[in-house]
Order: C-alpha cells, then sequence, then structure tokens
C-alpha cells in the first residue's frame, strides 16, 4: 500500500525532509484556537474514568508495551531493496507461512491428503475436493465456479492427474485474488491531506489497526494525524490516544459521548491548516444490519467531503478473518452505506478459514490493502496476493 503513497510524495520528501517527531505534535497557540471542547491531551492529563475504563486502558497499554518491545521489521517499507534485504526475504517468507499455519493445515495439508496415492480424477475426487474446500471458507458459489474450472480442463485433456489438478486450483485462487489487486493503486489528493476513514463492526481490531497503519507512516517520513471518531466505546479515545504517543502523532480527540461528526469537522480544518500528509479516522464499532448507525457513518463520510473536497479518499474496512462468511455480508452491507475502497483482513493468524481471502476478493471485487497475522506491529503486512498464495500451498517451510 504504501508504495503509490511513496509516488504521490517522493519530490516533497527530497525538497523537505521530514522526521516524525519534528511534525507531528500540533503548537500549543493554535491549540489555544481550538473550540473549548476539543481534547488534545496525552493519556496522563485525560480526566479520571470509571474503574472499568480504566482497566480496559491499562491493559491496551500493556499490550501496546509488549509490542512496543518486540523488534521491529528489518525491512524499511519505503526503502530501496539493499542485499541484506534480499538476504533476509525468506525469513520474511519463513514467518507468514507460519502465521497461515492453520489454515494451511485445514487446507494445503488436507488438500495433499486427498490426493496422495491417487493416479486419476474422478467423480469421487471432485465431491471430496468440494467439501474440502467449502470447510476452508472459501463459500459455495467460490467453489463452484473452481470446479467447474477444473472440470472444463480435465474434459479438455489438460488436466491428467491429481498434481496438475491442484496446480490448476492454485492457479485460479491466485486469480481471484490478483485480479482485483491490479487497479490497486489509488488516486491521491492534488494537494491537502490523504485521509483514510477506517470502518467495521465491534471487535475487529479497527483502533489498532490505525495505530500501525500509523506506524508504517511515520516509518515512511510522513507527518501523521489520528481521528478519535469512536466516542462511544470506554476507553476507545485512550487508546487511539496511546498509539498516537507511542508513535509520536498528533491525536484529536473530544470527550466520550461528542458527535463523532463534530470531532471530524474540527479535524478536517487541523489537517488542511497543518498541512499534515496522513489523517487516519477511527470510527465507532457498529452493526452492519443496523440502519441508524449506519446512516450516522454516512454523515460523518459527509461532514469530511465538506471540510475537505475529496475526503475520505480511502474508505476501509476492517474484517476479523475469523468470522468467515459473515465478513462477505459485512462488506457488502458497509460497501452500499459508504462505497468501500480498501479492505484490511485482520487476525488470519487465528483462524483455519483463510480461504476467506479468496472469497472475498471474488466477492466484492475490492482490492485488501493489508492482512493482520499476529499482534506484533509488524505483523500487519502489506497484502501481497504472490506472497500470500506461496505461503498458503507452501507444503514444506523453507
Amino acid at each position: 500500500m504504501l508504495g503509490w503513497f511513496k509516488k504521490k510524495f517522493s519530490k516533497k520528501e527530497q525538497e523537505t525532509p521530514l522526521k516524525p517527531q519534528e511534525a507531528e505534535v500540533l503548537p500549543s497557540d493554535s491549540e489555544e484556537k481550538l473550540p473549548p471542547a476539543e481534547e488534545t491531551s496525552r493519556p496522563e492529563e485525560t480526566p479520571a474514568a470509571p474503574e472499568a475504563v480504566a482497566v480496559e486502558a491499562t491493559v491496551v497499554e500493556d499490550e501496546i508495551a509488549e509490542e512496543e518491545a518486540a523488534p521491529e521489521s528489518a525491512v524499511e517499507e519505503t526503502s530501496a531493496k539493499t542485499p541484506k534485504q534480499v538476504k533476509d526475504r525468506p525469513s520474511f517468507f519463513r514467518r507468514l507461512a507460519e502465521k497461515l499455519s492453520k489454515t494451511r493445515e485445514a487446507f494445503t495439508y488436507q488438500l495433499d491428503n486427498l490426493f496422495l496415492g491417487r493416479r486419476e480424477i474422478d467423480a469421487e475426487l471432485f465431491d471430496d475436493l468440494e467439501e474440502l474446500l467449502i470447510t476452508a471458507d472459501l463459500g459455495v458459489a467460490t467453489t463452484r465456479e473452481l470446479l467447474d474450472h477444473a472440470r472444463r480442463r480435465v474434459h479438455r485433456k489438460e488436466l491428467s492427474d491429481p498434481e496438475s489438478l491442484k496446480q490448476a486450483l492454485k492457479e485460479k485462487i491466485k486469480s481471484f485474488i490478483s485480479d482485483y489487486q491490479r487497479d490497486a493503486e489509488l488516486v491521491m489528493p492534488e494537494s491537502g491531506p490523504f485521509v483514510i476513514m477506517v470502518v467495521g463492526v465491534n471487535g475487529v481490531g479497527k483502533t489498532t489497526t490505525i495505530g500501525k497503519i500509523a506506524h508504517k507512516f511515520v516509518r515512511a517520513g510522513r507527518s501523521v494525524m489520528l481521528v478519535a471518531g469512536d466516542t462511544f466505546r470506554a476507553a476507545a479515545v485512550s487508546q487511539l490516544q496511546i498509539w498516537g504517543e507511542r508513535n509520536g502523532v498528533h491525536v484529536v480527540a473530544r470527550a466520550d459521548g461528542a458527535d463523532p461528526s463534530s470531532v471530524v469537522y474540527d479535524a478536517m480544518d487541523i489537517a488542511k491548516a497543518k498541512d499534515y500528509d496522513v489523517v487516519l479516522v477511527d470510527t465507532a464499532g457498529r452493526l452492519h444490519t443496523q440502519a441508524n448507525l449506519m446512516e450516522e457513518l454516512k454523515k460523518i463520510k459527509r461532514v469530511m467531503g465538506k471540510r475537505l473536497e475529496g475526503a475520505p479518499h480511502e474508505v476501509m474496512l476492517v474484517i476479523d478473518a475469523t468470522t468467515g462468511q459473515n465478513g462477505i455480508s459485512q462488506a457488502k452491507l458497509f460497501h452500499e452505506a459508504v462505497g468501500l475502497t480498501g479492505i484490511t483482513l485482520t487476525k488470519l493468524d487465528g483462524t483455519a478459514k483463510g480461504g476467506i481471502v479468496a472469497n472475498i476478493c471474488r466477492e466484492m471485487k475490492t482490492p485488501i490493502r493489508f492482512i493482520g497475522v499476529g499482534e506484533k506491529v509488524e505483523d500487519l503486512r502489506d497484502f501481497d496476493p504472490d506472497e500470500f498464495i506461496e505461503a498458503l500451498f507452501e507444503s514444506r517451510l523453507p
């Protein structure tokens, strides 16, 4: 995802090299001009919350502290490849393959066992294969298309043995993913900040994902601002402020219960005035089936567009991969409401149903930006279809 971002700002970076800590905290005199309700303090300055909220915030701090202690990725996201990076690449592939081990055990290994000892492709093999693909959460429609494709190739004598059938399935699954990643490059604004609006249901990891994306942009040398549009969940603002403090970026927030549209309204003005490169807007988790909450999400988007032309430039849906086929329903309804331009799949390391990646690409025709394969900062990875498929079908780890 950072590839297209680097293209837009490469010239600016040459003209005015930017260090994250130099341009991300608003000067105190500008803060005085903000509306009285504006809260931009650090977490330790936040008014005392009820005991339950304090406990949750402490847990968040502990989790982030654990991540902070972990070693950072050895590869800079946007720098040119060096001999060391080329040498380290297999280790990155290995880590991804290990993170996808549950899906591989439920899909690839089962596929190998299904084909083991078979010398011909018959109707019984296709029946067993259909059950396996559906179990891997590829979905009924995607499974049917895969099998129809395979049957046609067998009929044309293009596939003669189970091993060639496995390769054909791999190529077709890859096409489901890569066909909609080719046009993933976004149209960047000619001027002003690039605004990413992050949406999703409760508990999918939106705020944590925002913090990790901010970390990527900071390491790329960009000025970042976070907007705490989730004003309803207990400790949501504090959690985002902790991420802001950790990344050294400014956080625009108000007290719990404030109107999220008003927070976004002020944030767009600040982003323009201070010429931030990236603005990441958190929103409250909401069930995609609740019409009134979806209307509120539409309002937030409209407010962004009124205060900053073209915003939001990216509407990113975060989906918990462990929810399986329900994730497709979420994506469709959020797309109807706010028009999705990208998807992030979290918790892929904790599910045996990684086939949701191929299924959601085929169903939604929307590019996947990131995949989450762990709790550490570097475990939010830029999605690479080729790397993902190879790791998924890897029978033995390198």
